[in-house]
């Protein structure tokens, strides 16, 4: 069962995604909160798998909140998607970023994708962020590309096109473990922070167009 602490300024806002998440037989929310501070505590105390976080709250944000939860995963779900609250709550240690206009599956399916220790960002914003980081210095050292085997390079442009883990395996044939093994020695070999450099150094050396 994965475990869900929502945290959203908004009442309604927050009985809606507790909802959502009532519908999922393997999902359950485990709490609300109407603040930062307060997902903090709460994340201490119950210690959710995920903690869906909104942005802009009273007091404490999201971003800061997202900045001081260890040991749970947060999936930050917002109305705005300016670049500044993206790249602020990658930097805070998010795993992933949805709009609130996201189809109620798509949000469950994110949920379940960032529990299992994958990142997620909506196409949009993966878009944005590969133009952005692109253009940025100390990019991944592309010269370890030749070194890939095949089936690396397979997987590098699979990552390329946003697909987690599990998609991966889904793809490939193989087992989700190996393709989260493929996922590791990808970083290693190009010296890469996290799948974003991936998706940026794959671009770059025009493995993908």
């Amino acid at each position: 069962m994965i475990r869900v602490l929502v945290a959203d300024d908004q009442a309604l806002v927050r009985a809606g995604l507790t909802g959502i998440i009532g519908t999922a037989p393997d999902l359950r929310a485990v709490g609300e909160a109407a603040d930062g501070a307060q997902a903090v505590a709460l994340a201490r105390e119950l210690e959710p798998d995920v903690v869906l976080m909104d942005i802009r709250m009273p007091g404490m944000d999201g971003l800061e909140a997202t900045r001081l939860i260890t040991g749970s995963r947060v999936l930050v779900l917002t109305t705005f998607d300016l670049d500044r609250y993206v790249y602020a709550a990658l930097r805070g240690g998010a795993s992933g970023f949805l709009l609130k206009d996201t189809p109620p599956r798509e949000l469950l399916d994110a949920i379940r994708i960032i529990a299992r220790g994958d990142a997620l960002l909506s196409p949009s914003i993966t878009r944005r962020l590969i133009t952005a980081f692109a253009a940025r210095p100390s990019p991944p050292d592309p010269g370890a590309l030749p070194s890939l085997t095949a089936r690396e390079r397979d997987v590098l442009l699979l990552v390329a096109d946003g697909l987690s883990n599990a998609e991966i395996a889904a793809q490939l044939g193989i087992a989700p473990g190996t393709a989260r093994a493929h996922v590791a020695a990808l970083l290693a070999k190009l010296k890469a922070r996290d799948r974003v450099q991936l998706v940026i150094l794959a671009h770059r050396t025009g493995l993908t167009p």
